[in-house]
């Protein structure tokens, strides 16, 4: 499938729909083994990218990089590079579990505390009955147990691996061992586990729709979310300014 590669903030970006990324993770399944990765981005991801070699060299690495978030999609849009629409990672994930249901492919869940992740393969077995779950482990591990882990997820013959765990951390443990997983769609989810679980609930459709899902966010978890919104949210603004003020003077 021939997917179009733009770039926003130094960052590239494919412009492709849901669908179309979910058919491409379908053919990587059923193709020849070997890993890929997908990143989705935000504006939170973005500004890291900016003052972070690590997660830029880790993001911009990724297979599929997907716009996760309306801000991205206005900000690419002013800055000329309109992207064909947002992707969220929590609903290609829900999407591919699907898609592995259907066609009764294997999937490894890694991350969030043991409740959150045994509840998530609870609904999985209830509403993707085809799904294959092929093991999991909750995300809380010491650096001596990441080679025990990469082995654990590698044996176990999963087609998908989906790591509920945060920014930058996952991203940059994706692809640094990638190679090693060997699992044909590694994708970094960050809180879709608790999500998808039934622990956290999404914003309702029309608030996604105007780009306030954030705002829907802030009022759930204050005290964890406001640093996010309030100053990374202000520095992404300046610098989609900065970078579309740059590509206009080209």
């Amino acid at each position: 499938m021939s997917v179009e590669r733009l770039k926003f903030l130094d960052c590239p970006l494919d412009s492709i729909t849901h669908g179309q990324a979910v058919d491409q993770c379908l053919s990587w399944c059923h193709g020849r083994r070997q890993p890929h990765t997908i990143i989705t981005v935000n504006a939170a991801i973005l500004t890291m990218m900016h003052d972070d070699r690590q997660i830029f060299q880790a993001c911009t690495a990724g297979d599929l990089i997907l716009a996760d978030g309306m801000s991205v999609i206005w900000g690419a849009k002013l800055s000329g590079t309109p992207l064909v629409e947002r992707v969220a990672g929590v609903d290609l994930m829900a999407g591919l579990l699907e898609a592995a249901s259907q066609h009764r492919l294997r999937v490894f869940f890694l991350g969030a505390g043991e409740e959150v992740v045994s509840r998530l393969i609870a609904v999985c077995h209830d509403k993707y009955p085809g799904l294959v779950v092929t093991g999991y482990r909750n995300g809380y591990f010491a650096d001596d147990k990441h080679d025990e882990i990469i082995s654990l997820i590698r044996d176990s013959g999963a087609d998908f691996l989906f790591v509920g765990m945060p920014s930058p951390f996952k991203e940059i443990w994706c692809e640094k061992h990638r190679e090693q997983l060997n699992i044909p769609v590694i994708m970094g989810v960050g809180g879709s586990f608790d999500v998808l679980a039934g622990f956290i609930k999404r914003a309702p459709v029309w608030l996604q729709n105007i780009g306030m899902e954030w705002f829907w966010r802030f009022l759930q978890e204050p005290r964890k979310m406001w640093r996010r919104y309030l100053v990374t949210n202000s520095l992404f603004i300046w610098q989609t300014i900065v970078w579309a003020k740059g590509r206009r003077n080209k």
